[in-house]
């Protein structure tokens, strides 16, 4: 109780003679650190169990010695079928299927469709991630209203809606049969988890263009994981970009001016969950390359990892009571209600576009069009919430995109060259 508020008097703002931002005056339970500690006893909850059993089965060489009706459940989630593929040639990325006899209108409408699509899901997405995070419900003349504070649930929701979405394709398509031990997705799952709970909280701090930015500079923790990881090497030209993004973030970062708003201003509580939001992200993608070793799909790999995200929130938010505070929440304001529902709907569809373009067009193409998305976000949050950007930071922005493009047309131009070297020769692995 005393040691909690001289931590929250000592956090420093980027911009001087601004007061921290109201999220973090409302109480000590609401502060993010402490927040965080508890989702993370919530999950350890369930983790540590889990963990146990598995090493159980394990040291009983259970596949030789189990009978009985749980033997296939335990049998997929601790051993799989231990059959791995051959690893892809793009990593995470499926095949994509070549047009053939497809005329050159239908293809422009198929693209017209996917960026379209793509566009649609995720820019509504971010203006309505910013409304839930940073906006009141409910507010009156005489009531100022009431912020929603669970970060988490929002996670959950985005969550069992996936799990849904990917369950009923998985149930009506034809899929490769399933090799990885289930327990593999957890990883990746608790990293997903805290990633986009850290991208939520950090809003309560930051502006969301300086969010959108971070996003895009998550190309160099991303190299570093994989090499700590995934043992990859990397070209010359992928450490000239993710140089030049770390200047452009800089630039706008730097550039805050000190009359800014007090939603627009950089608190080193938003930099740390930006950072949080970074590193947990990059093990997710590289944890995910690894598990795509095995013979999947990327809607199983949605599945497998989505169940365990739902696990893991909802048992997190039972313990701490919070389950029922945010449906209570929910009942009291339908406006957040329908802001919720659509913002996991959003999220769902997004992921369904994300794999139908890859599929149809590849990833050069769903790069460019993910990239444009970033830059029609930061301009549609600075109409809709007010945000301003300094010429230094305009400036960041450019620098950023135009690092990002040049890093798509690079690669592009390395995979074209892979295709022509001999049998015996292998190209260096790309992020």
């Amino acid at each position: 109780r005393f040691c909690l508020p001289l931590v929250l008097a000592s956090l420093p703002t980027m911009a001087t003679g601004e007061e921290i931002a109201p999220a973090l005056q409302d109480s000590w339970g609401d502060f993010w650190l402490f927040r965080f500690f508890v989702n993370a006893a919530g999950y350890a909850s369930i983790v540590v169990p889990g963990f146990l059993l598995i090493q159980y089965f394990k040291r009983r060489n259970y596949l030789e010695t189990g009978r009985g009706i749980c033997f296939p459940v335990i049998k997929s989630c601790v051993f799989g079928s231990e059959v791995k593929s051959v690893h892809q040639e793009d990593g995470s990325l499926p095949p994509r299927a070549e047009p053939t006899e497809s005329s050159t209108a239908r293809q422009v409408f198929k693209l017209l469709f996917c960026a379209a699509g793509l566009q649609a899901s995720y820019l509504t997405w971010g203006v309505l991630q910013e409304r839930v995070m940073t906006r009141t419900y409910g507010a009156t003349e005489t009531d100022p209203g009431e912020k929603f504070k669970d970060s988490q649930f929002l996670v959950f929701m985005n969550r069992i809606l996936a799990f849904t979405v990917a369950g009923l394709y998985c149930a009506l398509t034809k899929q490769p049969r399933h090799g990885a031990p289930m327990y593999k997705y957890s990883f990746a799952s608790l990293s997903n988890i805290l990633s986009s709970w850290c991208q939520y909280e950090a809003l309560k701090y930051i502006s969301f263009p300086t969010q959108v930015l971070a996003k895009a500079s998550k190309v160099i923790p991303v190299m570093m994981m994989g090499k700590l990881v995934s043992r990859k090497s990397y070209e010359y030209w992928e450490y000239l970009t993710a140089a030049l993004i770390s200047v452009g973030v800089s630039m706008f970062l730097l550039s805050s001016a000190p009359n800014r708003h007090v939603s627009t201003v950089t608190t080193f509580s938003g930099i740390v969950l930006l950072a949080g939001y970074i590193i947990f992200d990059s093990f997710t993608s590289n944890w995910q390359d690894a598990l795509f070793t095995y013979k999947m799909s990327p809607v199983q790999m949605m599945f497998g990892v989505n169940v365990f995200s739902c696990l893991f929130t909802v048992g997190s938010l039972l313990e701490q009571g919070a389950l029922l505070e945010s449906l209570r929440f929910m009942a009291r304001h339908s406006e957040f209600t329908a802001h919720a529902v659509l913002l996991s709907v959003c999220s769902a569809c997004g992921q369904l576009f994300i794999f139908y373009t890859i599929n149809q067009f590849g990833a050069a193409v769903f790069t460019i069009i993910m990239t444009l998305r970033q830059a029609f976000a930061i301009l549609l949050s600075c109409l809709i919430y007010g945000h301003t950007v300094t010429v230094v930071g305009g400036l960041g922005v450019a620098v950023v995109f135009m690092a990002l493009f040049l890093r798509v047309y690079a690669r592009s131009r390395m995979k074209k060259r892979s295709k022509k070297l001999p049998p015996g020769e292998t190209p260096v692995q790309k992020v």
